[in-house]
């Protein structure tokens, strides 16, 4: 699974990369700052099992504080986007080339309007942010236009001579962008698409077949970055009550970096996503870092609970992939071989079962599997149980 960043230049995409996972990125106020892909590692929260067994975990990956687990997640930053990308235009080659990797897509926005479509500085509020959730999602649904209409003519004929099963056909022809057979099969029917030859479909009728298949592979959460700024909160109003049926979180990225780099130096205690931070020591801080976190307690968290780039994370994790988190352990012994206690998190899919766990965890388990055991409740599962969100796991295999 891993969590795409898209946007415009100068949005605050590299911002929000950086603070979600500390990595080294050029950041600067100008069109295209990046040029190649950022690669990193964001955190998402998960109740962490050790509370339930009133024991204290050690995390072989990731971090746990006052049991709360904060499991690792691949993130790509891609190059900035800008309207004719599909064509080209800017980066949007190497943008679309990258972008098939993700699974899920955080789309951090100007929020307050002080960038235009390029990128470029204007005066806050002078720039309609609502352009900006149009067009991306217009050039990834061209994009992925384009892809199903490469050699339509011939396939579409050859599925006709054959009598090959298009959703079967279809669903092979795009797995590169996620997509399988059952969700081609589900869209075809609820357009209406059944009813005729393949040979017959239009332009318009494939453009929204792409569309559909866009919105099931590529979710997306909107970050609406920079909520601090004048007008902001404004246009943030606007477009909540415009798309519904969006997922809009207001952010602010260089706060919760600010944050996240005064906790690494030592300087505030502050667990990612807080309501608050605490000065550990403020002799140390100088002027200018004591007015920049009053500032984002002050305009920031009293005001919004959180900066928001931890719920942006979080949101797209477990409210669109709908993951869940899994731990391993025994019924009798939770800490591995080495003492350490209920070291490892896993994120599955939905519907995953006790099965598809153990695979996950090697090959080997699938292939032998024998049983498992639910380590909270002591009990016996099969192998096609469906686990749930913060279940303990022990997989029984022949060696």
């Amino acid at each position: 699974m891993k969590i795409g960043l898209v946007g415009k230049p100068s949005s605050g995409k590299s911002t929000f990369f950086k603070a979600s996972t500390l990595a080294e990125v050029d950041i600067a106020p100008y069109p295209f700052t990046t040029i190649a892909r950022n690669e990193g590692i964001g955190f998402v929260k998960v109740e962490c099992a050790d509370k339930f067994f009133k024991v204290q975990c050690n995390p072989r990956f990731g971090f746990c504080i006052n049991h709360i687990r904060f499991v690792p997640v691949d993130m790509l930053d891609v190059a900035g986007l800008v309207p004719g990308a599909h064509e080209g235009k800017g980066m949007g080659n190497q943008f679309l080339d990258d972008l098939r990797q993700a699974d899920v897509l955080i789309h951090v926005i100007d929020i307050s309007g002080s960038t235009n479509e390029k990128g470029e500085p204007v005066a806050p509020g002078s720039y309609d942010p609502e352009n900006d959730i149009k067009f991306l999602e217009e050039e990834l649904d061209y994009w992925y236009a384009g892809i199903l209409k490469k050699g339509w003519d011939k396939f579409a004929r050859e599925v006709q001579q054959t009598h090959k099963e298009v959703h079967k056909a279809l669903g092979n022809q795009l797995t590169g962008l996620g997509v399988n057979e059952n969700m081609v099969e589900d869209i075809i029917k609820k357009n209406g698409l059944d009813s005729k030859p393949v040979i017959q479909w239009t332009e318009e009728e494939l453009f929204e077949l792409a569309k559909e298949l866009r919105k099931l592979t590529k979710p997306m959460v909107i970050a609406c970055n920079k909520i601090d700024v004048k007008g902001a909160e404004e246009n943030f109003s606007k477009l909540k009550e415009k798309y519904p049926e969006h997922m809009l979180i207001p952010c602010s990225a260089e706060s919760e970096l600010a944050l996240r780099e005064a906790a690494k130096a030592g300087l505030i205690d502050y667990i990612p996503g807080g309501s608050d931070f605490v000065i550990k020591d403020e002799p140390k801080l100088n002027e200018k870092q004591k007015k920049a976190l009053l500032f984002v307690k002050d305009n920031i968290l009293k005001k919004y609970k959180t900066t928001g780039v931890q719920d942006v994370l979080d949101s797209a994790v477990f409210k669109l992939l709908k993951y869940i988190a899994i731990f391993p352990g025994g019924v009798n012994k939770l800490a591995d071989q080495k003492g350490n206690v209920l070291p490892d998190c896993f994120l599955l899919p939905p519907d995953s079962t006790a099965l598809d766990f153990a695979y996950k965890l090697h090959t080997d388990f699938g292939d032998h599997f024998i049983r498992a055991a639910d380590v909270k409740t002591k009990t016996t599962i099969g192998r096609d149980h469906k686990l749930k969100n913060g279940d303990v796991v022990e997989i029984y295999a022949d060696k």
